[in-house]
């Protein structure tokens, strides 16, 4: 049986080579960097385990009135909760595939950098015709967010039929949903732009390297540490991407095809991209409103009531347990709710679980929409309930 739990010290070797298989900035392939991740991510499950982790309410009557230099993304992520969620099988406890999540990310002294990208129009009368221009102007964020990121699967596992890497990126949101008030009322999501296999990017060779004299991968690593140099060196007057060859023009704003997927499961979720984009990549930020996203409000804690036989559950949903010592186990199995209210599960999820009758449990019912009869909507229904809703 596949389950999630948190990161641990021994799975350092395999994160390490997952980093390496791609550039996020949440999973640098550097030993030290994820090593902190790690035991930060160990510390976020105790405290939340015990009720100490801080409520990200509380962030914004914090005084931030004392300046300080730009920080690395280390730091700031170490004044923050951080939680690594990890991929493992009952027959090889080993790391599959990871992803993470950050309570707050950013500040007002220390805001998230991107590029807002507006339209421009331009006209001549004396020509009677006009142009259209995309500009991009730098753009500093204090709102710090909730981010969502770091989510990779090893190759032999992608495809899988029990779509195991929606399972690494749903129990993000699970996990929010019960500990809600540590996390802020905005989630973001960074995504990951089209990068070559030798770690080039059309929109940092184009121009981001033309303000900063790095490479992709030399730029990124330095942001673990320090974010002045953006700040310093990136303009503030407003680009025109007109000025950009056609393939890096094209590119602002899109994902790389591994990420085609994981962006189209987050816009099911309600998430959207305004317009915002990496300063590096020219990837997409996408948002959304935390308490709209369903599978946050579709979970709830249960009493757990005695084993029955799988077949006898049959709601799909996400289930976990967060133990007193901060280990966290979660399972995507079907289940049940008895007439006491309490939820049914086999015998061999409560195993992996590591829980016994009359321990709480988290629950997302992962059950199809419906309509007003009751029968499950079709995929044409759901996107159009979805974008009536995000017109509004």
């Amino acid at each position: 049986m596949f389950y999630i739990r948190r990161a641990v010290v021994e799975d350092m070797s395999t994160l390490l080579k997952l980093g390496k298989m791609v550039h996020f900035i949440n999973l640098p392939a550097d030993r030290d960097i994820i090593s902190q991740k790690v035991l930060r991510s160990r510390n976020s499950f105790r405290s939340v385990a015990d009720g100490s982790a801080a409520v990200a309410a509380d962030f914004d009557k914090q005084d931030h009135s004392r300046k300080r230099a730009a920080r690395g993304l280390g730091e700031v992520i170490n004044e923050s909760e951080l939680f690594m969620f990890v991929l493992a099988d009952t027959e090889n406890t080993g790391c599959l595939g990871t992803s993470q999540l950050i309570s707050c990310m950013g500040g007002p002294n220390n805001p998230n950098v991107c590029y807002k990208l507006e339209r421009k129009e331009m006209f001549s009368p004396g020509l009677q015709t006009g142009t259209s221009h995309t500009v991009a102007t730098l753009y500093l964020d204090p709102s710090a967010p909730t981010e969502i990121g770091g989510l990779i699967l090893q190759p032999s596992y992608r495809g899988h039929s029990l779509r195991l890497g929606r399972f690494l990126s749903l129990v993000r949101f699970h996990f929010i949903g019960l500990h809600r008030k540590v996390f802020r009322d905005q989630v973001l999501g960074e995504m990951m732009a089209q990068i070559t296999p030798d770690g080039h990017n059309h929109f940092w060779d184009h121009l981001g390297r033309r303000f900063i004299p790095l490479s992709y991968i030399e730029a990124d690593r330095l942001c673990q540490y320090s974010r002045e140099f953006m700040m310093s060196l990136l303009p503030r007057e407003p680009i025109y991407l007109s000025i950009l060859p056609p393939e890096p023009r094209a590119g602002v704003g899109q994902v790389g095809i591994e990420t085609i997927p994981a962006r189209r499961m987050l816009e099911k979720l309600g998430f959207e991209y305004h317009g915002f984009v990496d300063p590096f990549d020219g990837g997409p930020y996408l948002h959304a409103n935390t308490d709209d996203i369903p599978l946050v409000k579709k979970t709830r804690f249960r009493k757990l009531g005695e084993p029955v036989a799988a077949s006898k559950c049959k709601t799909p949903g996400i289930i976990s347990v967060l133990h007193s010592d901060g280990d966290f186990y979660a399972v995507n199995q079907p289940y049940m709710v008895d007439g006491e209210g309490r939820i049914r599960i086999s015998r061999e999820a409560m195993s992996t679980l590591q829980v016994k009758p009359g321990d709480r449990l988290g629950v997302t019912d992962l059950s199809p929409p419906t309509d007003k009869s009751g029968k499950p909507k079709s995929a044409k229904q759901t996107k159009k309930t979805t974008t009536k809703k995000s017109t509004k």
